[in-house]
């Protein structure tokens, strides 16, 4: 870019110097022809050898001539190549037509000047200008060299300052890749450039990195250990029934029981440890409207004929939002049967306006939620209660956060009317329009 600005630059003084020097040329054969002709009578001119001419081959100096009408010489001060420069026969019409013309012929420049009786010719060498413009070419070449030299080494020298930084971001995140050590931070610098901005988006980068790494971890150490347990009760009570003693029916058919148990424990938790990887993957709830009512009459219906020994309530107003049924479904038995985990006798289920918000409430009269866990509760295989979890995997209100969130609401964790737990699902209701 200075290169290309130096050449620019460059060129347009040098045609500017140039332009100028022909200008003041003709200027000043313009004037001389002007004097000559107010001091020479053509009239009373003969032809006439020159005294000692300038040679215009070697001379610079301006010299006059004087032509007739038909344009033979009277007077020179000059000769070239042994003759007296001679006039175009152009220049002479030119300088009749418009009182004055310039011309160029054997390197010389011309001014004809009409008078009477013939013309007035001024001239001079055009080596006049070319030598003016030449010192000039010279001193931008040398100066433009200089320059472009100065600007690449000052260039050379900001920008491995500047890039510095850059290189250190690249070699650091070049050496993370290779170590896999999703720890280790760029230094904080204190400036407030872009390259400052590009550290700390980089160690904001590393740090959501390495905590979705030590997620990963967790949720595959955690699921690991959650099937662990049923596939550990399938194996041996198979091992059991094919290669064990012989075993009465009795216990034949408590094996068996285990068996179903396990499998139908496992298939939930495949069900939503796959619900959950797709939540990962950015899977999007499709929403269209949902009257919330009936969907959530039909799950209590199903989950106290599933739990007979508790008793379920319902109070439910008439609301539509915009949502997913079947994940509407999901998270309502998700909250249901979290709640028949810890209920002693009761749950309550409600339905009503709230603001502009539907509000679905699950609450049971059983130990409660501490403060201080109601927001963990929601995390994958939390589990506030080890003896009391009987086989929830702790995946479940996960999945509940997820699908509120996907029908851009929300979930918390709160003390029940009852006393026990109460969880709230706010929804938005769906616009008139």
């Amino acid at each position: 870019m200075v290169a290309i600005a130096l050449v620019v630059f460059g060129v347009l003084l040098y045609a500017l110097i140039a332009r100028g020097a022909l200008t003041n040329q003709d200027d000043a054969l313009r004037l001389r022809a002007q004097q000559a002709a107010a001091s020479t009578s053509v009239a009373q001119l003969t032809p006439a050898t020159p005294v000692a001419p300038d040679d215009l081959a070697r001379s610079t100096d301006l010299f006059i001539e004087v032509v007739d009408t038909s344009g033979a010489v009277l007077y020179t001060t000059a000769e070239l190549n042994g003759a007296a420069p001679a006039a175009p026969g152009s220049l002479l019409v030119q300088a009749s037509a418009h009182h004055g013309a310039f011309a160029t012929s054997s390197g010389v420049r011309m001014y004809a000047l009409p008078v009477s009786g013939g013309f007035v010719i001024a001239g001079q060498s055009t080596r006049v200008p070319q030598s003016n413009v030449s010192g000039v070419l010279a001193f931008l070449i040398i100066s433009g060299v200089a320059t472009l030299l100065a600007a690449m080494v000052a260039s050379w020298l900001v920008a491995g300052r500047a890039l510095r930084p850059l290189r250190e971001v690249a070699a650091t995140a070049a050496d993370i890749g290779r170590t896999r050590d999703f720890g280790r931070r760029l230094p904080t610098r204190r400036s407030r450039d872009e390259v400052a901005l590009l550290s700390r988006s980089f160690n904001a980068m590393l740090a959501a990195l390495q905590d979705a790494l030590e997620a990963q971890r967790r949720f595959v150490a955690d699921a690991s250990h959650e099937l662990r347990t049923p596939l550990a009760t399938i194996q041996g009570n198979a091992g059991l029934l094919a290669h064990g003693p012989a075993v009465s029916d009795d216990v034949r058919r408590a094996a068996a029981a285990d068996i179903a148990g396990e499998s139908e424990r496992m298939a939930r938790l495949t069900d939503r440890l796959l619900t959950l990887a797709r939540a990962d993957s950015g899977l999007d709830l499709k929403l269209a409207p949902v009257e919330l009512r009936p969907l959530v009459a039909e799950v209590v219906r199903q989950a106290a004929a599933v739990h007979p020994g508790l008793e379920m309530t319902l109070e439910a107003s008439e609301l539509t939002i915009d949502g997913d049924a079947d994940a509407l479904r999901q998270l309502l038995w998700i909250l249901l049967d979290n709640a028949a985990r810890f209920a002693k006798k009761t749950i309550a289920v409600s339905l009503h306006l709230n603001g502009g918000w539907a509000r679905v409430m699950v609450a049971d009269d059983g130990s409660g939620v501490p403060a201080a866990e109601r927001e963990r509760v929601f995390e994958r295989f939390y589990k506030r209660d080890a003896a009391r979890t009987g086989s929830g995997a702790g995946l479940g209100l996960a999945i509940a956060r997820w699908i509120a969130e996907q029908h851009h609401g929300r979930i918390i964790a709160a003390d029940g009317p009852q006393g026990g737990a109460g969880f709230f699902v706010d929804l938005p209701l769906l616009s008139p329009s």
